[in-house]
């Protein structure tokens, strides 16, 4: 649905009236009746910790993403780590990445003692550019990472048949892109380790909460090691054989995801379908909305997808308006849409700096679309006026500071 814009009207940042009286958030969870149910039966059990939902909440997963083992951490981030780990990384490796991405993705090459080498993205989806990471691969190249940014896929297959021809494991960081499709197949079942995230805007919230999927079993099993201490059973296992000992056989964490939480996942997978249509009809009527704005660029989406739409990321052709992205920012606040940015590239953050002497202009297509990006509201708990709220928010905003 297009809601015309009121030509000129006077912006609430300039103390006219907002388009919404309270903020709508760029995410938000949605949580049923029964997501509280599932939490309740399981605080009324007798299991609140490496209990039977994990494996009930791994099963349902890999069943999902199409593969043969799916093992939960306690975070997205915790998740990366282990892949990192399961991959081999160590000091002394590289592994390539996507400078556009939250700072977790480039921080699990560190967590592993490796480095973190960044390739520029593709200007349409933002994506890591397969080529540009074709040529930062060295002898010390050990992983590639492609991030889904915004619930997009990377070009899975010319990243595999890289990793193929180097010999490079493939850690596909999907934290944006559970219920995604690339070529006809889940994401999940294409790299040799995914990544997903049950952060509360996440398409399945389970308060905090990671996965990786994998067909491969000896990447299973170091997985689930290297989430419980290193150590070769769980507690579970120990109380059905009737046994006190374990053996700890390498150095793990302690990123063990909770009942509760597995609970809470699994009561939400059941709803991934339904929030994956949601997502894609709003993510419908703000391309119908904006496609004749000039001053607004849509994010691509490459016809071999079908994207999750974790966010809904617009770039402002700032050449077209008299104000900078900041500006558009502030105005869109001030209307009550809760827009965001995602993300600073990594290599801008102080830390990367410091550590590694990153310079504005190495990396310019992910540079120039961080200096224009705007994410709007985007969860499958929006309802049609909420959606509508954002257009007409977007563009009283926009024609506002058309030139």
């Amino acid at each position: 649905m297009r809601v015309a814009p009121i030509s000129r009207e006077a912006l609430a940042l300039d103390g006219g009236p907002p388009v919404r009286k309270t903020l709508l958030p760029y995410g938000r969870q949605s949580i049923g009746e029964d997501d509280i149910a599932a939490v309740i039966e399981v605080l009324r059990s007798d299991w609140m910790t490496t209990g039977p939902k994990v494996g009930e909440f791994e099963e349902a997963f890999a069943a999902r993403v199409g593969t043969k083992h799916a093992v939960s951490f306690s975070s997205g981030t915790a998740a990366l780590h282990g892949a990192a780990f399961a991959a081999g990384l160590k000091p002394g490796d590289e592994a390539i990445t996507s400078p556009m991405t939250f700072a977790a993705t480039a921080n699990c090459v560190l967590y592993a003692g490796a480095t973190p080498v960044f390739a520029d993205v593709r200007a349409d989806t933002l994506n890591l550019d397969p080529e540009k990471a074709a040529l930062r691969i060295t002898s010390r190249t050990r992983a590639v990472l492609p991030v889904d940014y915004a619930g997009h896929p990377a070009e899975m297959d010319a990243i595999l048949e890289m990793g193929a021809r180097h010999g490079l494991i493939v850690i596909e960081d999907a934290c944006h892109a559970l219920g995604a499709e690339y070529r006809q197949r889940p994401t999940g079942s294409v790299a040799d380790l995914t990544v997903f995230s049950f952060h509360p805007v996440k398409h399945v919230a389970a308060g905090e909460g990671g996965m990786v999927s994998t067909d491969r079993a000896e990447y299973a099993e170091a997985l689930r090691r290297f989430r419980n201490h290193g150590i070769s059973s769980d507690a579970r296992q120990r109380q059905r054989d009737g046994q006190w000992t374990y053996e700890m056989v390498l150095l793990g964490f302690n990123y063990r995801l909770t009942d509760i939480a597995c609970a809470l996942g699994l009561s939400q997978l059941k709803k991934l379908q339904e929030n994956l249509l949601r997502r894609r009809e709003i993510a419908a009527r703000y391309a119908a909305a904006f496609r004749e704005l000039a001053a607004v660029a849509l994010p691509g989406v490459r016809p071999d997808v079908n994207p999750a739409w974790h966010l809904y990321p617009v770039r402002l052709n700032l050449e077209r308006l008299s104000a900078s992205r900041a500006q558009v920012f502030r105005a869109l606040r001030a209307e009550n849409i809760g827009v965001n940015v995602h993300y600073i590239p990594v290599h801008r953050h102080p830390y990367y700096r410091d550590r590694f002497g990153y310079r504005d202009g190495e990396y310019r297509i992910a540079e120039n679309a961080y200096e224009r990006l705007i994410s709007l509201p985007m969860f499958h708990g929006m309802s049609d006026q909420d959606a509508d709220d954002v257009i007409c928010a977007v563009q009283k905003v926009i024609s506002h500071f058309a030139k």
